[in-house]
This record gives C-alpha cells, structure tokens and sequence, in this order.
C-alpha cells in the first residue's frame, strides 16, 4: 500500500508491519485526508501483532493531521490485540510535543525519539 503526492509519501510493508511518512501533510481539509485515513484503517483492520508508526521524515503535521493519527491510535487501543510503536526525529520540533501526546491516549505505546 502506498500514497503519492508532490507533497508526501505514506506507505505500509507488510513485512515490517512499519507505517512510514515523508514530507509534508499541509492537507487543508479532512477529505484530503480520506486516502492516508483509509490506509491507516486497512493496517489496524489486518490486526498485525506490531504496528511501527515511522514519522522520522515527516517534517510538518497540521492539526488535522495530528488529529487523524490520534484517531488511529485510538483504533489501534481498542482492538486491544495490537502493539504500536511510533517513531520520530527530536530534529523535527513539531514531533516532540505532538507525539508524546499519543502516549497519553495509548499509555503502552512505545515512543521512541532519536
């Protein structure tokens, strides 16, 4: 599974179970979300035993796209089944504040910041 844009790239191996996104999700409305939302939704609903987040290269996140990542993380605690793990950049400002706010919706997720 994989999304393309000038702006960004968002993609999922099975393999890995990692979630990766580069560039820059600067989306103005919430139906401009709808493919990433489906994407994140099709992962969750294969119910991988691991799901590693990786926003190491996603350098800018707006509002609503911090909103439908809390949303999947959300999914993702009340299957109950599922462990996440998000990984980001202390370089990228935005990560540090942001991500630590989904340990607090998802208290066993584990953030790890390099």
């Amino acid at each position: 599974m994989e999304i393309k844009s000038k702006d960004y790239c968002i993609w999922y191996d099975s393999a890995t179970e990692t979630i990766t996104c580069q560039g820059s999700f600067r989306l103005s409305k919430m139906e401009e979300y709808a493919p990433i939302v489906q994407l994140l939704n099709d992962v969750a609903e294969a119910q991988p035993k691991k799901i590693t987040l990786d926003l190491r290269q996603l350098e800018f996140l707006n509002s609503s796209g911090i909103n439908i990542l809390s949303k999947f993380v959300i999914k993702v605690r009340q299957q109950k089944n599922i462990q996440i793990a998000v990984r980001g950049s202390q370089e990228i400002l935005w990560q540090g504040k942001s991500l630590k706010n989904l340990q607090r919706l998802m208290p066993s997720l584990e953030l790890e910041l390099e």
